[in-house]
């Protein structure tokens, strides 16, 4: 069983690791992140590839795919600093997680629930290099103290124990776009966004490269202009991947899976306790086949709020705790709430259930299903089958 690391530490630098590993670990993280797909990615490159050797270190035993025996959380941020590109997405004085993403897999319930918390969210960031700056909104964890402040912030404001995490730059989004051959949204309003100079009319759009970058980073062209209908777009995005990836057999192309891998590695920075082949399979055993209806995207619930006259929002405490519970008790939760500002509620696909192998001998007692937890109507999100489509504005 791994045991996972209480705040994500940063591995030191050291000895060069063997080539598959690298990469399985990088490409773990970036499936994971859209709850399963580069899990599943790692178990392909695993399962295909005969055991690398490295001359340096032949010694090294190979890695062992074990399966994980209870539910883990890994936090996944998405950094504004562009991964140095500086002329593509402008000058920034500060490193800051503009995505934040809370990840729960679970091999006993069979799920996978997506958390994304606000940027403006005011929370107490602490246990950071800088110390405790006091409440602060969420996206300033990076600029404290990097991941392990992100992830020791999260865990101050969930009460869950977070074992695992991954940050990404803006070119790796650019990256893994491409590296599937684009993903195709539904646009049902314009999205003019003017500051981003990024146009999309009604319709469905194949969104890849700078394309897709400009879609999920949008936010003035998209619902009220706010970041929290900029996430229920970027959930849209989230879930059309994983029904692509589900659908079209994505990941049986090895070509596919290296430049995923490629993207993950380049673009990346992980924890000690998610740079390992060997987590990373027992990761991928538990998520390849969890099924799209067990898969959930929600906004951590906050309403308006300032501090010291800045605008922001602030946590719904009832709804966020409501949310939290069912993690912690690794249910599996339905949404019945709207998409949020920025997507229009659509039709639900119908997944092709996975067929039962029938075996011989006495009939046996089918173990009992996970807790069901129905959110209440005021947490927005969407289950990975529904098909939503993006609320566009002329602001």
């Amino acid at each position: 069983m791994n045991t996972p690391a209480r705040h994500g530490r940063l591995p030191r630098r050291g000895p060069v690791k063997p080539i598959l590993a690298v990469v399985g670990a990088a490409l773990s993280v970036l499936l994971v992140s859209t709850a399963s797909v580069a899990a599943i990615a790692v178990w392909q490159i695993n399962s295909s590839f005969a055991p690398s050797v490295d001359i340096e270190q032949a010694g090294e035993a190979p890695p062992s795919i074990g399966a994980l025996e209870g539910p883990i959380n890994v936090l996944l941020v998405g950094s504004d600093s562009g991964g140095g590109n500086e002329a593509a997405y402008g000058e920034r004085g500060e490193n800051l997680n503009d995505v934040t993403i809370l990840l729960h897999i679970s091999p006993v319930s069979n799920t996978a629930i997506a958390v994304s918390l606000p940027r403006d969210l005011y929370v107490p960031i602490s246990g950071c290099d800088d110390g405790n700056p006091g409440t602060r909104k969420i996206n300033e964890a990076l600029t404290y103290g990097g991941l392990a402040c992100a992830v020791s912030t999260v865990e101050n404001l969930t009460g869950l124990n977070v074992g695992y995490a991954a940050k990404i730059e803006f070119d790796g989004v650019l990256a893994m776009s491409d590296a599937v051959g684009g993903v195709t949204v539904c646009v049902a309003e314009p999205i003019h966004d003017l500051q981003l100079k990024f146009d999309l009319e009604p319709g469905e759009h194949t969104l890849q490269g700078w394309t897709a970058l400009q879609f999920l980073r949008s936010r003035h062209g998209v619902g009220d202009g706010s970041d929290t209908t900029r996430i229920s777009n970027q959930q849209l995005f989230l879930s059309a991947l994983m029904r692509k990836i589900k659908s079209e057999g994505t990941l049986t192309n090895l070509l596919t899976i290296y430049k995923l891998a490629s993207a993950a590695a380049s673009n990346m920075q992980l924890s000690s306790s998610l740079s390992s082949l060997d987590t990373m399979a027992s990761i991928a055993k538990a998520v390849k086949d969890i099924p799209l209806k067990n898969i959930a995207f929600v906004t951590y619930p906050s309403g308006s709020g300032a501090m010291n006259g800045v605008g922001g929002v602030k946590p719904r405490v009832a709804d966020a705790q409501i949310l939290m519970d069912a993690i912690a008790a690794d249910a599996q939760i339905i949404v019945t709430g709207d998409p949020g500002g920025g997507a229009i509620a659509g039709d639900d696909i119908v997944e092709t259930p996975t067929p039962t192998p029938t075996t011989s001998g006495p009939p046996t007692i089918a173990p009992e299903g996970p807790t069901v937890v129905e959110l209440p109507a005021t947490i927005t999100g969407q289950q990975a089958t529904q098909q939503t489509c993006t609320n566009g504005n002329t602001f």
